[in-house]
C-alpha cells in the first residue's frame, strides 16, 4: 500500500483521551525542540577567548545567521534587534526538517500544517509591528495605498494590495515550507516501500528493481537533505526581507 495523507495524523501514543494527547509528529516536535536547546546549551555554557570544537560548531551557526541573513539585509542594529527570532526560525525549522531522514523518526515536524503556520503567524504579526513602530502614521497607508498611484486606481490597487500583502503573504509563507515538507515525505515513503516490495515480495528477476528504487530513495535522501536546509534558508530570509520592507525609510 502506497503513502497516504494519513502518515501525517498518526495515532495517539501518549496520554491519549486528555488534553495533553501526542501523537509520533508531536513527539518528533517537542523531542527536536530538546535537542536544539541541549545542543545550543552545551556549546555556549563555557565560552573562551579560544574556542573549543563545540563552541565553535554553534559561533559558526550564529555567525551565518547573524552575518547571512540578518545584517545583510537588516543592518546592523535592526539586524541585531531581530537576530533571536531570525535565529530561533532557522535551527528551528532546519533540525525539524530534518527529521523526515533521520531513523525511526521518518517523518518532518514541519509537515504538519501547526508549525509552519505558528512561525508564518510569528512572522506576520512581527512584521506588522515593526512596520507600525517605525513607521506609524504611514506604514498602513502606504501598504493600502501606494504613493504615486493616481487615485482612480486605488479602486483596484488598493484590494490588490489587502489580497497579496496582508493575505496572499502570510498564506504563501506557509504552504511554501509545508508542501515541500509533505512532498518530500511522501516520495521517500514510495521508494522505501517500492524497494521493500521488490525485495521481498515481487517474483523472479523483478526483484532487481528494488535495487534501482533503492538507488533513487538514497539519492532522493541527500535531496531531501538539501531541501530540509534550503526551506529553513527561505523560511528566514523571506522574513528578513518582509522585516526590511516594513523598516523601509519609505515607508
Amino acid at each position: 500500500m502506497g503513502p497516504t495523507i494519513a502518515e501525517f495524523f498518526p495515532p495517539v501514543v501518549l496520554f491519549a483521551g486528555t488534553p495533553f494527547e501526542l501523537n509520533r509528529v508531536m513527539l518528533i516536535r517537542i523531542i527536536t525542540t530538546l535537542v536544539i536547546v541541549l545542543l545550543f546549551w552545551l556549546g555556549t555554557r563555557r565560552m573562551t577567548l579560544v574556542p573549543s570544537r563545540g563552541q565553535s560548531l554553534v559561533e559558526i551557526g550564529l555567525n551565518f545567521v547573524r552575518v547571512g541573513i540578518a545584517e545583510d539585509l537588516l543592518g546592523k542594529k535592526d539586524g541585531r534587534r531581530f537576530l533571536p527570532l531570525l535565529t530561533t526560525f532557522f535551527f528551528m525549522i532546519l533540525a525539524m526538517n530534518l527529521t523526515g531522514t533521520v531513523p525511526l523518526m521518518n517523518i518532518a515536524g514541519t509537515s504538519v500544517i501547526g508549525v509552519p503556520l505558528l512561525l508564518a503567524a510569528i512572522a506576520y504579526v512581527t512584521w506588522i509591528y515593526a512596520g507600525l513602530k517605525k513607521h506609524p502614521g504611514t506604514f498602513l497607508r502606504n501598504a493600502l495605498f501606494p504613493p504615486g498611484v493616481p487615485w482612480v486606481l486605488y479602486i483596484i490597487v488598493t484590494p490588490i494590495e489587502i489580497l497579496s500583502t496582508f493575505i496572499v503573504r502570510p498564506v504563501t509563507h506557509t504552504l511554501r515550507l509545508l508542501m515541500n515538507m509533505i512532498v518530500g515525505h511522501l516520495l521517500l515513503v514510495l521508494f522505501f516501500l517500492a524497494t521493500q516490495f521488490f525485495f521481498f515480495e515481487a517474483p523472479g528477476l523483478f526483484k532487481l528493481f528494488g535495487v534501482g528504487t533503492l538507488a533513487f530513495g538514497f539519492v532522493f535522501t541527500l535531496f531531501e537533505l538539501l531541501v530540509a536546509t534550503l526551506q529553513a534558508y527561505v523560511f528566514t530570509i523571506l522574513t528578513a526581507v518582509y522585516l526590511q520592507l516594513a523598516l523601509a525609510d519609505e515607508h
